[in-house]
């Protein structure tokens, strides 16, 4: 009979009634969870390098527990070999001897403290692993695609065989650990990944020749596990529904949806459905994809198997899970990036509090960051893996005289950041802005294509936080010397924003120059041939928006590559898309001359050719200057964030707003 571990009661939930799939019970095996809610394993490198879980990794997962209200919550997927071959990040739990199980029980009692239930997840890295050793393991030594990943040894039969037993005793050791649920994880080019696909399986004993063939190590370890953990810890499985290999000879949907029939008949109780792997040319996760794109995936995946299928993959949004939920489509919301940014999204679902979700952007900074051996952060969320560390958490003023009357200059990202984050202290906060609309030059630069409308709901989330904690705007007010000396304030905080370089050898008043800001906006004409002058992500949004307008586009920066400022999970993508809509790049390069019909770059190392074009935008940019010796002559507190101080990204202009309002 299935039991219920923790007794959950939604009915006092406003989410609860606009989502009442999402709040409804299900049945995992012998388990009931409370709702469909289940944060996804998701490395985040928080954990000591010999494999030990840290005080810092317990109060990540503490946080995610909170946040499922009842649902499922599973630790990162852990390493189970000795030899380290399975491990694919620098700091990525071990479960391969007893020794780790005082750790792992921190988490799990961490998360039972939430009243969520605990998961814990098998992961050998197999093509992703090997990260601190010099050869990793795999079916067979196929050579990597991505220069990032170590060579691999095709393993013997008997080194599968041990494989095999390691996912075995592991999960033991998760059990004895107090977790309640055991996944095994074959996805994105992970081991069992590997076994499973032809493109990287070549083997000719009785783990390699068809699908069967290729899932007879899957079939054991699923076997096994079962029967280690016994008939109360429901076994699940995360398996590709499509690889998007089709290109080096992987898997057809069809064998991926028999790999999901074998699955179920070795016993699996539920199955995690995912595509795409680190290898694959097609983006899956980055937010050029529509959200909800891949949830046809869920439903031909039910159609396969009568076990409950999971799933994650640009879902970031409830009403795309209730709606699949309601018709059969899909049994469970997994959530992965967007409870990196809101640990308490789920939860703020359920309380009606949807406005204050602090929403992904899909831009994969998590992902990069975990690729280079770094602690995982997020684009938009400072907090995010400094749970652990109360600075990190707004505190209240303590003495009155503390309090301060704080002026912000500019309500853009960085400014409305440092607002509410100061104004939830107990300072009084006053934003001005000379546009009447709040959001700075996110305005513009959210019309630029391939999903860069969704960074908009950065500014949404700071607007309904600032109303909360009683910022006061004032809009379509200009500050200057004289506002700053009859307002007289404590603390000023500049969020001008940037200013825009002069084009070299240029008539800075020629019709021909125009601004980025006012191209994205459609308040700035351009001809037929356009030069953008800047190779960071501002020229290449605007770039992008007009060669898919059909301009002949040619991009000139200082930058030796295009999209400095992007951070590498995200990058290849425009990179490609500049390719695709024919934008010619002429990077390390600068603009020496302008002229009637064209301009002539000068590369780094001197050479001069030229270029036609009718229109020169300009993307460059510098800190902003204007205001600090006003604010210096007052002797007020003055602090200056985002782009003002030095022209970077969104990410840099929430990080700088935050952690100045912590400290004012």
């Amino acid at each position: 009979m299935a039991k219920q571990l923790f007794e959950w009661d939604y009915a006092s939930y406003p989410g609860a009634k606009t989502y009442p799939h999402l709040f409804s019970p299900i049945e995992i095996g012998n388990l009931i969870v409370p709702n469909r809610i289940k944060y996804a394993a998701t490395e985040d490198n928080l954990n000591q390098h010999d494999g030990f879980v840290t005080d810092a990794d317990v109060e990540y997962m503490r946080r995610r527990a909170e946040g499922v209200v009842g649902g499922l919550c599973f630790m990162q997927g852990v390493y189970m070999d000795p030899a380290r071959k399975g491990q694919g990040y620098v700091g990525q739990a071990a479960a391969w001897d007893d020794k780790y199980i005082p750790g792992l029980k921190k988490i799990a009692d961490a998360i039972h403290s939430e009243k969520a239930v605990a998961g814990f997840q098998l992961m050998d890295c197999g093509r992703v692993g090997a990260v601190e050793v010099p050869v990793g393991h795999g079916p067979s030594a196929v050579p990597q695609r991505l220069r990032i990943f170590k060579p691999m040894a095709e393993m013997t039969n008997a080194e599968v065989k041990e494989m095999i037993q390691q996912h075995v005793d592991a999960a033991k050791r998760g059990a004895e650990a107090g977790f309640d649920v055991m996944e095994i994880s074959g996805i994105v080019g992970y081991l069992i990944s590997n076994f499973i696909s032809k493109y990287t399986n070549r083997r000719t004993d009785e783990y390699g020749g068809d699908i069967r063939g290729r899932m007879q190590a899957v079939v054991e370890i699923i076997q096994g596990v079962k029967e280690a953990v016994g008939p109360d810890i429901p076994v699940g499985i995360r398996l590709c529904s499509e690889e998007l290999l089709d290109d080096v000879g992987g898997n057809t949907p069809e064998e991926s949806m028999e790999s999901y029939k074998i699955s179920e008949e070795a016993g699996v109780d539920y199955i995690s459905c995912t595509l795409g792997w680190q290898e694959s040319i097609f983006p899956v996760i980055s937010r050029d994809i529509p959200q909800g794109n891949w949830l046809y995936l869920a439903k031909r995946a039910k159609e396969h198997v009568k076990v409950p299928v999971q799933m994650a993959y640009r879902i970031f949004l409830p009403q795309f899970p209730e709606e699949a939920i309601s018709k059969g489509e899909l049994d469970m919301w997994e959530i992965c990036r967007s409870m990196i940014a809101d640990p308490l999204m789920p939860k703020k679902v359920a309380e009606g509090r949807e406005e204050e979700i602090r929403h992904c952007v899909a831009c994969n900074l998590c992902l990069a960051r975990l690729f280079r051996d770094a602690p995982m952060t997020c684009y938009i969320s400072p907090v995010c893996a400094h749970e652990h560390d109360p600075a990190f958490f707004p505190t209240p003023v303590e003495d009155e005289d503390d309090k301060k009357e704080v002026m912000i200059v500019g309500a853009g990202p960085a400014g409305l950041e440092c607002a509410y984050v100061a104004a939830q202290r107990g300072h009084d906060v006053h934003v001005y802005d000379k546009r009447e609309e709040i959001g700075g030059t996110l305005n513009e630069a959210s019309h630029a294509p391939y999903g860069d409308e969704e960074l908009m709901t950065c500014v949404d989330f700071q607007k309904t936080m600032c109303e909360k904690y009683g910022v006061e705007l004032h809009l379509g007010t200009e500050v200057t010397e004289e506002l700053i000396e009859e307002e007289a304030p404590d603390t000023v905080i500049l969020a001008t924003g940037p200013v825009y370089k002069k084009v070299p050898g240029a008539d800075e008043n020629a019709k021909n120059i125009v601004n980025v800001l006012d191209v994205l906006s459609g308040k700035g004409s351009v001809g037929d041939k356009v030069v953008v002058w800047g190779n960071r992500k501002p020229g290449i949004g605007v770039a992008l928006k007009l060669a898919k307008e059909g301009k002949k586009v040619t991009i000139v920066g200082e930058e030796k590559s295009a999209g400095f400022d992007i951070n590498p999970s995200f990058k290849w993508r425009y990179m490609i898309y500049l390719r695709q809509n024919g934008v010619t790049a002429y990077n390390d390069c600068t603009i020496d001359e302008v002229g009637d019909g064209g301009i002539v770059v000068k590369t780094f190392d001197g050479h001069r050719f030229p270029v036609e074009c009718d229109t020169i935008i300009v993307t460059e940019r510098e800190a902003n200057e204007s205001l600090k010796s006003a604010v210096q002559s007052e002797g007020a507190e003055l602090y200056v964030v985002g782009d003002a101080l030095v022209p970077r990204n969104l990410s840099s202009a929430v990080h700088d707003g935050y952690r100045i309002g912590l400290r004012i």
